[in-house]
């Protein structure tokens, strides 16, 4: 269904009736969630950058549908860096695990606040730096498919919304995810950790972190 470093959903409650986007929606399983909590009345969009992933999510949308009833869900093929969305056009903005991956961080942030409505809010989690990561873990390729090569230390996301003119930004760090995956059996984490320099673990690095702010009202 997707990968998943935490829950957007603890920033921000929705509304019947609103329209959110979900960023980087792989199979749909924050896209179904928000569905049921907007109701008929509201919609919500997933963009997926992979032609498999979002096959995936049509093909359980139907399944949805079945479900619940409920055919408030829209899925795009589309990159993050280049939303297929209208400007002014989104009430909330969630992603899930994504933003780390992509090579141009302003250009999302400002996608982000160029779709939504005036007072709009966003509510991501995802994966952060506490302090720079040793070259070894940035030139890994097993950390960048991990989500953590690519991920940016919390006060540069802070600064990335703060230019895309985002106000009443919230970072909460959650370390308990990544001690999870430090104590797990999951190959790609282990590659990861025996990268590590001798003497730290991989939780003195990075953090799931959960992301909030708000575009200015009229």
């Amino acid at each position: 269904m997707g990968l998943s470093c935490g829950n957007p959903f603890l920033m921000d409650s929705l509304a019947q009736g609103e329209t959110v986007l979900d960023l980087g929606c792989g199979g749909g399983f924050d896209v179904f969630i928000a569905a049921r909590k907007v109701g008929s009345p509201g919609k919500v969009i997933g963009v997926d950058m992979t032609p498999d992933m979002i096959s995936l999510a049509r093909k359980n949308a139907v399944t949805f549908f079945t479900q619940t009833g409920l055919s408030n869900v829209d899925i795009r093929l589309g990159e993050i860096e280049h939303l297929p969305v209208a400007d002014n056009s989104v009430d909330v903005v969630i992603s899930n695990c994504v933003i780390n991956l992509s090579t141009d961080k302003p250009r999302v942030w400002r996608e982000i606040a160029r779709v939504l409505k005036p007072g709009g809010r966003v509510a991501v989690s995802d994966i952060a730096l506490l302090k720079p990561l040793p070259d070894v873990l940035r030139s890994s390729v097993e950390a960048y498919v991990g989500c953590i090569a690519g991920a940016v230390l919390l006060e540069e996301t802070t600064r990335m919304m703060q230019d895309s003119g985002f106000t009443n930004i919230e970072t909460l760090s959650h370390s308990n995810y990544i001690d999870t995956l430090s104590q797990g059996s999951d190959p790609l984490y282990q590659m990861i950790i025996e990268g590590l320099p001798t003497g730290v673990s991989l939780g003195d690095y990075v953090t799931s972190a959960t992301i909030s702010g708000n575009q200015p009202g009229l």
